[in-house]
């Protein structure tokens, strides 16, 4: 039998891409699943009663986007300085002591000039922490290097801002820096090895029944999967309620993980003899 018969066929279920193969650790990142604020919540502060005391609100918005593919954001109001919210992200955020994190987002400001990072662990301990800074009235994006203290199987994500005001947030990202070939918005190291020490004489992508979608509306379109990843569309993943016994109704493809870095892992995966044919 032909050495070129013997492949791997990947498809994003079990969230295999996004939450597996695709290193993102968080979930819901550009505020554009139907329920929008999936996953974010605030962290509760309470007075000397103990009766919550709000320090601020969380809003999604859509004036004045970051684009118009994605055209929601997160609006922070902050009315006292140490207003903070969390995000939870597939069941947990895997971490691991000693590799980096790159903490990312786009923001822009009307008061407040920084937000405070701090990853903590199941039992809310900190185990890594960052600062963003240097905010203005524009889009930009701020990001920092976060080196984690301990090993963290379902880490969580908090943000904190100290200045009254508002913030606008888009496409909050935490990274591993370590990805597969050293590629930005790269692949997961472990999981791409894994494929390429397997040496496969092709590469099926993106799968079967995932391209129909659950409707003609939200098929797989290749077209929207490459490019600027802010720009990138969000759509909902067919197998997010496709089994009635084991729905995952927060299952979505943020496309990160599209076209070209499928192309990408295929070149470096392939077997070198099949490279000549392979794109570049």
């Amino acid at each position: 039998m032909s050495s070129k018969m013997f492949g791997v066929f990947f498809e994003d279920i079990n969230f295999g891409a996004d939450g597996g193969l695709y290193p993102e650790l968080v979930k819901n990142r550009s505020f554009e699943f139907p329920e929008a604020l999936t996953g974010w919540h605030e962290i509760l502060s309470f007075g000397s009663k103990g009766i919550d005391m709000p320090k601020g609100e969380l809003g999604v918005h859509t004036e004045e986007p970051l684009n118009s593919t994605n055209p929601h954001y997160l609006r922070v109001r902050v009315y006292e300085p140490g207003y903070g919210f969390f995000k939870t992200s597939f069941r947990g955020m895997g971490l691991a002591s000693g590799p980096e994190y790159r903490f990312s987002a786009l923001v822009r400001s009307t008061g407040p000039r920084a937000l405070r990072v701090s990853i903590t662990n199941a039992g809310g301990r900190e185990v890594g922490s960052g600062k963003l800074a240097g905010f203005d009235g524009q889009w930009k994006k701020f990001e920092t290097v976060i080196r984690m203290s301990a090993t963290e199987a379902r880490g969580q994500l908090e943000l904190f801002v100290d200045e009254r005001g508002t913030l606008d947030l888009d496409m909050v990202s935490l990274f591993p820096v370590d990805t597969w070939k050293h590629r930005p918005n790269g692949l997961r190291k472990d999981l791409a090895q894994l494929l390429y020490d397997m040496h496969p004489g092709f590469l099926r992508f993106p799968g079967g029944c995932i391209v129909e979608g659950r409707e003609l509306a939200t098929r797989y379109r290749w077209k929207t999967t490459v490019g600027d990843i802010a720009q990138r569309l969000t759509i909902i993943n067919r197998w997010n309620n496709e089994f009635e016994q084991r729905p995952a109704t927060d299952y979505f493809q943020s496309f990160g993980l599209g076209f070209y870095e499928y192309f990408q892992l295929f070149r470096r995966a392939t077997k070198p003899q099949d490279q000549s044919r392979t794109p570049s």
